[in-house]
């Protein structure tokens, strides 16, 4: 439930702010696809933890809350400038909705790292039934 609730919260932030980020020069993709997509894979990956909680489906939800909370922070920090196709998105302030976005990302990830490490697939485990009979 937390892995889908941050990814939620992400999803929201960036569909929200998405158009705000138009105008974001760089490179080849406008800044505000890059937040449509990550929105829409931040949906899409929430829905996919809920309806099919598996190692695989954890793990692909800690590498979008990864990479967005790494983005998030890099981006803060630091003026990479554009980055092949995705443009410049240098944005040295911090508001309420990035903390929002942040954190979820941030537990989506954790959480996502513990579901990974702890669950069980059952393929697997018929497999291994299978194997012992």
């Amino acid at each position: 439930m937390l892995v889908a609730l941050g990814l939620v919260a992400d999803a929201v932030v960036h569909w929200v702010f998405a158009p705000e980020m138009r105008f974001v020069q760089g490179g080849s993709i406008r800044g505000d696809w890059l937040f449509y997509v990550q929105a829409a894979l931040a949906a899409a990956v929430a829905v996919l933890v809920l309806g099919m909680p598996r190692r695989w489906t954890y793990a692909v939800a800690f590498l979008v809350a990864g990479s967005a909370l790494g983005a998030v922070v890099l981006y803060y920090f630091v003026d990479v400038g554009a980055l092949g196709p995705l443009p410049n998105m240098h944005e040295p302030v911090w508001y309420a909705e990035k903390t929002i976005s942040a954190v979820g990302e941030g537990v989506a990830a954790l959480a996502a790292l513990v579901g990974f490490l702890t669950t069980r697939d059952p393929e697997r485990e018929r497999e291994g039934e299978r194997s012992r009979v």
